[in-house]
């Protein structure tokens, strides 16, 4: 059985922090919802820890005097994460801030996709303001929540997410392509959250998006 130390697309702190080596950010902060707090279920042979954890502690390894915040909650949506959450990233001073993607915004019967454009625009032009290097994921197609066409749901807001970073000079870190969506006990019962295998995954794919920016310099 695979686990994390044999697991080809998980980086080891080793591996992360090497990617990491010219990273300057010495206060990082995550904005949002669940995927933002890295929540999910236990998987055997995996550390239990979500992406936010697992990617503060490579930044740390580059900068010990690391300071970190997570405002997300669970089940925030774009708009009111940005009334509950924005005041206190702002007193904060991130100058690397990951965003919300935007999944609760789409996990509802009917959708106006102008006002979940709006609010998403929104949060980053906010995002932007606060001067951090800014920092998003796109949803992977693996989330099944039983509502008709949610994969083209999802790929429909991963379109917007992608616009707007561009927009913005956002680094993605693109999980709908990504192989980590074919594997068996990706999602945790739930079928929203990455259970503990996809936490150590998706922090990789952010390190690795974050480290294609430092090279870019």
């Amino acid at each position: 059985m695979m686990s994390e130390a044999t697991d080809p697309d998980v980086l080891s702190p080793t591996q992360a922090a090497k990617i990491l080596s010219g990273a300057v950010w010495k206060r990082f902060a995550v904005f949002g919802d669940s995927l933002s707090l890295g929540v999910g279920d236990a998987t055997p042979g995996y550390g239990d820890l979500g992406w936010p954890s697992r990617v503060e502690q490579a930044l740390r390894q580059v900068q010990p005097g690391l300071a970190y915040l997570n405002t997300a909650r669970v089940g925030a949506t774009t708009a009111q994460a940005l009334a509950e959450q924005a005041d206190r990233i702002a007193d904060f001073g991130p100058d690397l801030l990951h965003l919300n993607s935007g999944a609760n915004d789409i996990i509802r019967r009917s959708l106006d996709w102008g006002r979940i454009e709006n609010d998403l625009r929104t949060m980053y032009a906010w995002a932007s303001s606060t001067g951090a290097r800014l920092s998003v994921f796109t949803l992977g197609r693996a989330f099944t929540v039983g509502i008709p066409g949610f994969t083209d749901r999802v790929a429909r807001l991963n379109d917007i997410t992608r616009a707007l970073a561009a927009e913005y000079d956002v680094t993605v870190a693109d999980c709908w392509d990504h192989p980590l969506n074919d594997r068996p006990g990706l999602v945790s019962r739930d079928g929203i959250h990455f259970a503990a295998m996809g936490q150590a995954i998706i922090a990789g794919v952010l390190v690795e998006a974050l480290g294609k920016r430092l090279v870019a310099r």
